[in-house]
């Protein structure tokens, strides 16, 4: 197919096999219970089929859409050749790299457009024949869906700003400085804009009121501490930036969200929207000198300057998150109180039984695990 074409994305802003928001039909009930099940599934399936395996995970977090389609696609893998021998030959492993996210992702953008029409139909609830619409669909579209799954998943999802303010939050309760915000893995920049949006954070009220984009999680524990935060200046770098104007970059991020998340979709369509008119800093290149280049300017007085990502490190080298975490650290080791450093982290933990949410800051030296996250910020169970 030829109407239909996706553009090369960053590993960088890779995500692994994700998981539905907090507030739809894909919801998750507790961050325990989601870390149990993700244990159980992973351990119960692992010589299964990926696509398989993912349909029982999408089945367990209630999203019958995207279980029914990874199903469907199982079974009639062999009418779409290049997708089969791709899957069935991947090198490495397939949940690591979210091999069945991503064929639900290239599903997902040909049903967007309608390609064939009797898939649009099925994700529109005009029918339930999975087996004939993705059939269909893999017999007629085997070269986009194979060539879209070259590339690893996009997400820059927003909902993750929740926790990142929470964060901040913490960090302007102790100091009362502005930011100066610099992300690794930045993708489309969407976080960057995260002053342009909205947050209810346990009942905390933050953000930008009245913004298109409100980012309202899921919250467990204590209240986070309630104080005002200011953006003076955020940037980020990207080995493959996104261009929020550009039509494929924005059909990919869309087609990565589950079809059964209207919510999310929509929240995705405003910050879009807003990073079109507010298009964020962001530069191309490799995040190590680039962080080190930033880490060696000048900081002003009274300017707190954070570093922060989001599932961005796993897609690092060993060698390449040493240097990251050295230049943060050699530089924490010159913050003072009158030009603090902090350094935000939301990532898996080492063995991908949960996110976190850790900050570090200096001159304290202090690391503090803030909370435990769903994977794309749909519920925090804060610590503070």
């Amino acid at each position: 197919m030829s109407a239909l074409k996706w553009n090369e994305t960053s590993v960088e802003a890779a995500d692994f096999a994700p998981v539905p928001e907090a507030g739809t039909t894909a919801d998750r009930p507790s961050p325990a219970g989601a870390r149990l099940l993700q244990t159980l599934l992973a351990d119960r399936f692992e010589q299964d089929s990926e696509l398989l395996r993912q349909a029982r995970f999408a089945h367990a977090m209630g999203s019958t859409l995207v279980a029914s389609v990874l199903e469907a696609g199982h079974r009639h893998l062999s009418l779409a050749p290049r997708t089969e021998a791709l899957i069935r030959g991947w090198v490495g492993n397939p949940s690591e790299a979210a091999l069945a996210m991503r064929f639900n992702a290239a599903i997902h953008a040909l049903a967007r457009h309608g390609q064939p029409p009797i898939l649009q139909a099925l994700y529109q609830g005009q029918h339930a024949d999975f087996d004939a619409a993705i059939a269909q669909a893999l017999t007629e579209n085997d070269d986009f869906i194979a060539e879209a799954m070259r590339h690893p998943t996009q997400t820059n999802e927003v909902g993750r700003a929740g926790a990142l303010v929470a964060a901040l939050m913490t960090l302007s309760d102790e100091h009362g400085f502005p930011f100066e915000l610099l992300e690794l893995g930045t993708s489309c920049g969407l976080n960057l804009n995260l002053g342009e949006y909205g947050y209810d954070l346990g009942g905390v009220r933050a953000g930008a009121s009245g913004s298109p984009v409100l980012i309202a999680p899921q919250w467990h524990g204590a209240q986070p501490t309630a104080a005002p935060f200011e953006v003076l200046s955020a940037k980020g770098i990207d080995l493959n930036p996104l261009d929020p104007t550009d039509s494929a970059t924005v059909d990919r991020l869309m087609s990565y969200v589950w079809a059964d998340a209207p919510a999310r979709l929509q929240r995705l369509e405003h910050a879009l929207r807003i990073a079109r008119r507010r298009r964020p800093c962001v530069e191309q290149g490799n995040a190590v000198p680039w962080l080190m280049d930033q880490l060696r300017l000048e900081q002003p007085q009274g300017v707190c300057r954070v570093v922060f990502h989001s599932m961005v490190l796993q897609y690092f080298s060993p060698e390449e998150r040493d240097a990251v975490a050295g230049a943060i650290k050699a530089a924490g080791a010159q913050a003072s109180a009158d030009r603090p450093l902090a350094w935000v982290s939301f990532e898996w933990n080492t063995d991908r039984s949960e996110v976190q949410l850790l900050l570090n800051s200096w001159p304290q030296g202090r690391t503090r695990h803030l909370a435990t996250c769903h994977p794309y910020g749909s519920w925090i169970d804060w610590h503070g």
